[in-house]
């Protein structure tokens, strides 16, 4: 359990900086929240990136059948990490509110 829990912080903290850092960078607040399937995606497979275009019923069939079959736990992992995705957003569009301009 201790296990999961430090998990889900890992995630959150994780993606809340990649995310901030890259909306920060780009200047557009949801970058991050729309690039996460895509990166949730590269954590579950495992078979090159390349498939989903060479072989994309196959790929997307696999990759369909690994999602299903996620343990729960993984899941909440996993939403911890598109939370953190979601709340560096929020703070991004609240700091530029408040007057803060980053790059």
């Amino acid at each position: 359990m201790v296990q999961v829990v430090v998990s889900m912080l890992l995630f959150f903290v994780l993606f809340f900086g990649i995310s901030f850092i890259i909306n920060m960078l780009l200047r557009a607040t949801w970058v991050m929240a729309f690039v996460y399937p895509i990166i949730v995606l590269l954590i579950i497979d495992d078979f090159a990136f390349s498939r989903y275009f060479s072989e994309p019923s196959w790929a997307f069939t696999t990759v369909g059948d690994k999602l299903v079959n996620l343990a729960p736990v993984d899941i909440i992992i996993l939403l911890a990490g598109f939370a953190g995705t979601i709340v560096s957003g929020i703070v991004i569009r609240i700091l530029r509110k408040h007057g803060y301009q980053m790059f």
